[in-house]
């Protein structure tokens, strides 16, 4: 008998002996006159023992099922699979459990396990609030992390975010953050869903110009030339805001920080240990992280635009160059042969428009008609700037910072030149004629190699 039904016993006894009445001893327990008068009954009954509930001692039948609380304490006590509660409920769900983060918790704590995350302490910050439409702004950026295996070496997550929903909208691998990953990225999203209005991103250099310096050309035209990332999005029509800092797109960069538990955790637990068995995982976990993490827009409707037919020819470098007498334009490390025209026509002195396409493949376009195409090189190829969009002669301080500058031509080193002994320094002596004090030059002072000296005649 706990204290509670003690204090009532001894209540209850004193106004079976008139001590006390009902009212009192209800406003003593907290309790109504007629429940009073129920435990009264109940003890004349069954005696002290009536006072304890019924249920004390009995297993609720809401409690977690012993397979159920067994295939948790495994999950829990595995070394390779680290969840935590509310990833690990959630795997269990798809497994045909339902249990809820607090259920798993108590579980852990039952068995002395530390938390996988620490929580940190709450920091104000001013809540930015989310596009009304999807399709209004999408979040890029890239994360670098250990992905596949604590063992091997850093590679890079880039992906899209919608901001209105949060769902992510396409996730690629890459070796490092590039002109490729970001394109490929694109690429995926306008292809599945259309072109968006505004892209948030970071100041990375590789969608916007980061330096103070303006060549002749570009003040001319009143704006700096943006870079090939830049430039694709600027072709395309769809914005680009820069982020002042890591907390004004805070949306995304918690999505890395939920990807390197979450998804990290599910590649160790399915033994996924190579890149393209993650990059066939990723469609899945996709689909999953956004049914349970993506929420309703506040409007209807959609601001996703239709891209352009032949969006490969878009999603490129740009580059403009001069026809040779050859009719050969180049890049560096590839070059382009230029056929005849109608009529035998020749393009030589032309400036062309050079676009090496996503997939490798190598443009000419002349007013809009493209004149001369390349295949794709054989074997994989990356899409990398090489070089600025107009090609112009540009003082040192005023180079393009993604411009590759054509290397000096080796020339022949010249022996150090030897030192050569120092000679005694020639003096005239007495009988020389310099030393006469009629000579000119006999002044004093007048050669700085000279030292003063006495007159002959005196």
């Amino acid at each position: 008998m706990g204290l509670r039904e003690a204090r009532r016993l001894g209540l209850l006894e004193a106004a079976g002996r008139n001590e006390v009445t009902n009212v009192q001893v209800a406003q003593a327990l907290g309790l109504s006159v007629r429940q009073v008068r129920r435990l009264r009954r109940a003890l004349e009954r069954g005696g002290a023992r009536a006072l304890i509930h019924g249920n004390r001692g009995r297993v609720s039948g809401r409690r977690l099922a012993a397979p159920a609380r067994q295939r948790i304490e495994t999950l829990l006590q595995d070394a390779q699979a680290e969840f935590n509660d509310t990833h690990l409920a959630d795997l269990l769900s798809e497994e045909g459990w339902t249990l809820s983060a607090d259920t798993v918790r108590r579980v852990r704590l039952g068995l002395g396990l530390a938390a996988r995350q620490r929580h940190r302490p709450r920091q104000h910050r001013r809540r930015r609030e989310r596009h009304p439409r999807v399709g209004s702004l999408v979040l890029v950026d890239g994360s670098p992390f250990r992905w596949l295996d604590p063992e091997r070496p850093e590679s890079t997550l880039i992906g899209a975010v919608d901001d209105a929903t949060g769902a992510i909208l396409s996730l690629v691998f890459r070796p490092e953050e590039d002109l490729h990953g970001y394109v490929q990225v694109f690429r995926e999203l306008f292809m599945s869903h259309g072109l968006p209005v505004s892209v948030y991103g970071d100041r990375t250099g590789i969608l916007r110009r980061n330096d103070r310096y303006w060549s002749i050309a570009e003040q001319l035209e009143g704006k700096q030339r943006a870079p090939q990332g830049g430039r694709i999005l600027e072709e395309l029509g769809v914005g680009y805001i820069p982020a002042q800092s890591p907390q004004a797109k805070g949306r995304i960069e918690r999505l890395w920080r939920t990807l390197q538990d979450r998804f990290v955790q599910e590649l160790r637990w399915r033994r996924i240990v190579t890149l393209p068995a993650a990059e066939a995982f990723l469609p899945s976990f996709i689909q999953r992280f956004n049914r349970r993490f993506a929420q309703h827009p506040r409007e209807r409707g959609t601001a996703w635009r239709r891209p352009p037919r032949d969006l490969d020819h878009a999603l490129a470098c740009a580059y403009r160059r001069v026809v040779r007498n050859d009719h050969v334009v180049h890049l560096p490390g590839r070059w382009l042969q230029i056929p005849p025209g109608p009529g035998q026509r020749s393009y030589q002195g032309c400036t062309v428009e050079l676009r090496e396409l996503f997939d490798g493949r190598l443009r000419a376009v002349l007013d809009g008609r493209i004149i001369a195409e390349q295949p794709p090189p054989a074997g994989g190829f990356t899409l990398i700037p090489r070089g600025s969009h107009w090609r112009e002669r540009r003082r040192p301080h005023e180079l393009h910072p993604v411009d590759v500058p054509t290397p000096p031509s080796p020339r022949r080193i010249a022996a150090p030149r030897t030192t050569r002994p120092e000679r005694p320094r020639w003096r005239p002596d007495e009988r020389h004629p310099y030393k006469h004090l009629g000579h000119p030059e006999a002044l004093d002072g007048h050669h700085p190699n000279r030292t003063r000296t006495k007159s002959l005649r005196s």
